[in-house]
């Protein structure tokens, strides 16, 4: 059972994420939180799994929060909440230990998915933000920007082309179903190529195999 803590400061989203976690039998909601200082306290009590955080909270904002109870409590893993106005929090947020973002306009299957994504240990983000998330994590590179992608293009250089295919398109911000369904493969073969980049370019996650991705001008429309 993924034990969950849901924070946010609306009472209509808390309401709407319990129910869209409600249908997944493997999902309790253990705690609910109305501000950042909040959801700390409630971690801290209850020890969820994983710990469903706003950014944008009274008292204490998502950001703060996220430091603060991967510092308290480090086995409970934050998936972040956020909206296309709040992208320039992201990087700030994975800086202090958020595993993965959500869109709360998104699909609520992504949210199950997230959940259990980040309990289990892996990152997650959703599709639609991977690019904004890269854009992000990059931006004011300044001149250390040239030697990172020269580092990067060597690391690529390791993986077969079908694995470079494979990773421009995670970089891309596309799910593995995305990626199977533009290189014409199941999906089952998607992971298994995911799997085999990560371990190649010793990357802990996709964010940053997405990263190296964007650094070696993998991702059309992001390199310059």
């Amino acid at each position: 059972m993924i034990r969950v803590l849901v924070a946010d400061d609306e009472l209509m989203i808390r309401a709407g994420v319990r129910a869209i976690l409600a249908a997944d039998p493997e999902v309790d909601v253990v705690a609910e939180a109305g501000d950042g200082r909040e959801a700390v306290e409630q971690a801290r009590r209850h020890r969820p799994d994983v710990a469903l955080l706003d950014i944008r909270m009274p008292r204490m904002d998502g950001l703060t929060a996220t430091a603060e109870l991967r510092a308290a409590v480090p086995d409970t893993a934050v998936l972040v909440l956020t909206t296309f106005g709040e992208d320039e929090y992201i990087a700030k947020a994975l800086g202090g230990g958020a595993s993965g973002f959500l869109l709360k306009s998104g699909d609520p299957r992504e949210l199950l998915a997230g959940i259990h994504a980040v309990a289990g240990g892996a990152a997650y983000l959703s599709p639609q933000v991977a690019k904004r998330v890269i854009a992000e994590l990059n931006a004011g590179a300044g001149g250390r920007k040239m030697a990172r992608s020269g580092s990067a293009r060597d690391q690529v250089g390791k993986l077969t082309n079908r694995e470079r295919d494979v990773l421009g398109l995670l970089g891309a911000g596309l799910s593995n179903a995305e990626i199977a369904a533009e290189l014409h493969l199941v999906e089952g073969t998607v992971k298994t190529y995911v799997s085999a980049i990560l371990a190649r370019l010793n990357a802990r996650n996709r964010v940053q195999a997405a990263i190296l991705a964007y650094e070696a001008g993998l991702v059309e429309g992001l390199s310059e």
